[in-house]
């Protein structure tokens, strides 16, 4: 069955169907903005991360603003954002299922389609795949920059794999893949500037490695929006990956910019819009955006122009919320969550409503809602 949408165009705030994600579009295009004069006057690139928006409409609106294509973490992802319109994507994960990599190879029919691998094993299969289809594909070897999740280990490492891609038929080396997850919710500034330092050595080690083997590295990506005030003065990344900054989230925010700043640089666009739906309990009110609404990884979300209360997930399909004397919520009032983790979130809904001064101007759908694969 496909859900109902939450709202139509032209529709007031007070108006949407709860609980709905909604994005407030004025912000939206400003962080947008932001992040297009900040990559311009680094002369870096920046590919986007899909996986945080799940939506083609939201892809396009950054390639308008000079994005070189997007990140998508799974070929499901990378599947809808070419039906969606997307030229440019790379799959900045391993894949290792020969099914995964017949739609890989496939994919690139339709699209300039790059991918990461760090394993022998993986990297021929896909070269197997590529030749079967008649594609040629760009191959990033990814190294671990410090997040030790994936990617080889030495420098050595990469130049073995980066040699394999070299010979293979059907696999163009395309660079390094070096991208630091852990490093972005790192909470100083001096902790996030340790981490990136740290990755640029690692990177310029490998980098090192294949020029003496004569293997030319045209790009370096990674990056994101938590490290990007020092990834953009960093000479080793070519290409930034940044994604939450179109959005954000509480978890970000609780991030140190400066001595006296906090968060990124970048506002919070991005609510779930929720509703009271029970006032009987004293000092508190109940509202319809429970676990099922509102993920949960980075902690509860905080509550827009009500800061000081605390909005706790108690049940499936209930929020609670404690008030103090001053407070003046009631039956029927709606408010705005900012979730701790805007990528999971997205997750969790078939629509984003985008809105203009109070009025529905939008309504993105989020085409890669559960692509998984």
């Amino acid at each position: 069955m496909v859900q109902n949408r939450p709202a139509e165009i032209g529709m007031a705030l007070e108006d949407v169907d709860t609980p709905a994600l909604v994005v407030d579009l004025d912000i939206y295009e400003r962080n947008l903005d932001r992040m297009a004069t900040l990559i311009e006057a680094s002369g870096k690139k920046l590919r986007p991360h899909a996986k945080m928006h799940k939506t083609p409409s939201v892809a396009l609106d950054q390639i308008k603003r000079g994005a070189v294509g997007v990140c998508c973490q799974k070929i499901s992802e990378a599947e809808c954002m070419v039906e969606g319109g997307i030229g440019d994507v790379l799959i900045t994960n391993e894949i290792v299922s020969k099914a995964k990599l017949k739609r890989v190879a496939q994919l690139a029919h339709k699209a300039k389609i790059g991918i990461c691998v760090d394993n022998k094993n993986a990297t021929l299969a896909l070269n197997e795949e590529c030749a079967a289809e008649n594609v040629t594909i760009r191959v990033l070897v990814e190294i671990d920059v410090g997040g030790h999740r994936c990617g080889v280990v030495s420098p050595n490492d990469a130049l073995n794999l980066a040699r394999i891609i070299v010979n293979a038929s059907h696999l163009n080396f395309g660079g390094l893949q070096a991208y630091h997850g852990s490093a972005q919710h790192k909470r100083t500034a001096a902790e996030r500037l340790d981490a990136v330092d740290g990755a640029a050595n690692i990177v310029c080690a490998t980098v090192e490695a294949l020029k003496a083997d004569g293997i030319n590295c045209d790009i370096v990506t990674g990056g994101g929006t938590g490290t990007l005030k020092h990834d953009i003065t960093y000479k080793q990344w070519d290409e930034l990956q940044c994604g939450s900054y179109a959005f954000m989230d509480a978890d970000y925010a609780k991030n140190q910019l400066t001595d006296n700043e906090w968060g990124t640089g970048f506002e919070h666009s991005f609510f779930i819009l929720t509703q009271v739906m029970s006032d009987c309990q004293p000092n508190m009110v109940v509202c319809d955006a429970g676990l099922k609404a509102v993920a949960s990884d980075s902690g509860n979300p905080t509550i827009a122009e009500y800061e000081h209360l605390s909005y706790r997930m108690t049940s499936d399909e209930h929020g609670c919320v404690d008030l103090t004397l001053k407070d003046k919520i009631g039956l029927g009032d709606r408010l705005m969550l900012i979730p701790g983790h805007c990528d999971p979130n997205v997750n969790l809904y078939d629509w984003i409503v985008g809105m203009r001064g109070g009025v529905v101007e939008k309504i993105w759908t989020v085409s890669a809602r559960g692509a998984l694969s």
